[in-house]
């Protein structure tokens, strides 16, 4: 694999990468301070003021914590990789993309999270019509999508350069996965771009007197679901590029990684029927299309899985370890670089199962409208990604800054990756069971006039809260961590990227068509969209008026 490696990484480069880390975990904290209150207001345990309001915190946790804290770290994140990988350092064009987008985000962030504390858009972070919030909150989501778009064409714009002057080369792994993860994106974005700029801002200034509130939502899901796999994508570059450098081993196979790649773009995009199986409005048909095409990503799902164990089955082979599990004895547990993501690994197992469930019509009528979905994405998101992420955070700091992880933080991030998992079990756990229960998601503390069933769902409740306040000594845990590694000892820590094992296949060129994979994904797009789209467009369920409920 040609990795282009500097002694020293860039320290332009690394003001930007900072940058955005930094705004992410601000964005962790504040999403965690609302989280931690919602929670125990859920549970009973605390009465909010009267001036602050549950959906305010709802939505201002959902957004900070499921659009901000990820987008800023991801982008940070791979600008990082796309530096070291493709020439050293990024171009003057793609820093200008990278500051423009990341200055736009922060304006749109920053407007976002003043109007949802006003108690102005409290419409949580799906922000679904009619609920209807101020048009200065859409108007703030436009501008950090705008923003994001911007950062995806620096990234786009330094490996097409690379591409020129390296002709007939295989790109390197970790910036060929940076660009379908922005790709994918880039494509699924447009589904909410138009949403809120077509339909919700028109209607919210009061332009228009009604909303299509089918597809208002249907393309808000064209959106919502391939943003998971935004997400779990960085998160599978750390797993695939990163983690085998930091055990010592080797990539397993170049080829197998960029596949499971490029079938995430093709199958994560035109499957957002999933989350709309209990919607009227859309016929049966193209729903079950669209489950049919949810499922085809369990396949690069297994093949991650696999690629994975392979890699440290084979790294434990080449130290002598002997026997089916002899390899988990030379993995390095007390380097919290590989600790936290490996748990985030076991972690989505059970996450991925859920995952099922929630995309399997029969089943998902079960659980849809409870808390099991809201432990579910506990577990992807708030537990899978973000202990990679926490993971990420120990090295790449020291790495733009020119610092080294010293054995005390270190210890504090073994630590802290613990506090996380055990708040998750309390909270996730307890959403789980409760939801199976029948306790709603999106509710505030009710006991439904003292109902034998909503009293029983209580204690789940209240471990919910303890989950939540656990959890939030882990958000300031790593705050502190990060800080620390900010004022760490000065010192060049390398980057750590994977090279692939001398054994593997050689990577099939066809890998890199970019024109055959865009065109690929266009056309399941239009399959599983067109039709179902202009029907709700040529015969609208009646328009709804807006309504401001809290």
């Amino acid at each position: 694999m040609n990795e282009t490696k500097s002694s020293s990484f860039d320290r332009n480069d690394g003001r930007l990468v900072i940058a955005h880390v930094l705004f992410a975990f601000a964005a962790l904290l504040l999403g965690g301070i609302a989280g931690m209150l919602q929670g125990m207001v859920k549970g009973g345990t605390i009465t909010l003021p009267a001036n602050i309001g549950y959906y305010e915190l709802l939505t201002a946790h959902g957004v900070l914590m499921a659009l901000i804290f990820t987008t800023y770290f991801i982008v940070g994140f791979l600008y990082s990789g796309v530096s070291q990988t493709l020439g050293g350092r990024l171009l003057p064009l793609t820093k200008k993309f990278g500051w423009i987008g990341y200055w736009l985000m922060s304006i749109g962030t920053l407007i976002g999270v003043v109007v949802i504390l006003l108690g102005k858009a409290s419409v949580l972070y799906t922000f679904y019509a009619p609920m209807k919030a101020s048009p200065f909150f859409y108007i703030a989501l436009a501008l950090v999508v705008i923003g994001s778009w911007l950062s995806g064409f620096g990234i786009f714009y330094q490996y097409v350069q690379w591409k020129k002057t390296n002709k007939g080369k295989l790109s390197p792994l970790f910036a060929y996965m940076s660009v379908i993860t922005m790709l994918l994106w880039q494509i699924a974005t447009i589904g909410v771009a138009a949403e809120v700029v077509l339909q919700l801002i028109p209607w919210s200034f009061g332009w228009v007197e009604t909303v299509n509130v089918v597809l208002s939502r249907t393309l808000f899901w064209f959106f919502g679901h391939p943003l998971v796999y935004f997400w779990l994508l960085p998160a599978y570059i750390c797993w695939y590029v990163i983690i085998p450098k930091i055990i010592g081993g080797k990539i397993f196979s170049d080829a197998l990684a960029r596949m499971s790649f490029v079938l995430f773009l093709l199958f994560s995009i035109p499957v957002g029927f999933h989350h709309q199986l209990m919607e009227p409005g859309i016929s049966h048909f193209w729903k079950y299309l669209q489950v049919v095409l949810t499922f085809m990503v369990v396949i690069p799902s297994l093949m991650t899985a696999f690629s994975l164990f392979a890699t440290f089955e084979l790294n434990g082979r080449s130290k002598g370890t002997k026997g089916l599990f002899g390899w988990v004895k030379v993995l390095p547990w007390s380097d919290v670089r590989f600790f936290a993501p490996f748990v985030g690994m076991l972690v989505f197992i059970p996450a991925g199962a859920g995952g099922l469930i929630n995309a399997s019509n029969q089943m998902n009528a079960v659980v849809h409208n409870t808390l099991w979905v809201t432990g579910h994405f506990h577990l992807t998101v708030a537990t899978s990604v973000a202990l990679t992420f926490f993971g990420i955070v120990y090295w790449l700091i020291p790495v733009v800054t020119g610092r080294v992880l010293t054995p005390r933080l270190n210890k504090l991030g073994i630590i802290q990756t613990l506090i996380w998992c055990i708040g998750m079990f309390f909270m996730s756990g307890s959403m789980h069971t409760v939801g199976l229960l029948g306790s709603p998601r999106r509710t505030a503390f009710n006991t439904y006039d003292d109902h034998p069933d909503a009293i029983l769902w209580m204690p789940y409740h209240v471990a919910m809260a303890v989950g939540g306040i656990i959890l939030f000594v882990g958000v300031l845990l790593i705050i502190y961590n990060i800080v620390a590694l900010m004022r760490a000892p000065k010192g060049e820590t390398e980057y750590p990227l994977g090279e692939v094992s001398e054994a593997s296949e050689p990577t099939p060129r066809f890998l890199e068509n970019w024109k055959l994979w865009i065109a690929l994904t266009v056309i399941l797009i239009v399959i599983a969209y067109t039709i179902p789209v202009i029907d709700q467009i040529t015969n609208p369920t009646p328009g709804s008026p807006g309504y401001v409920t809290w």
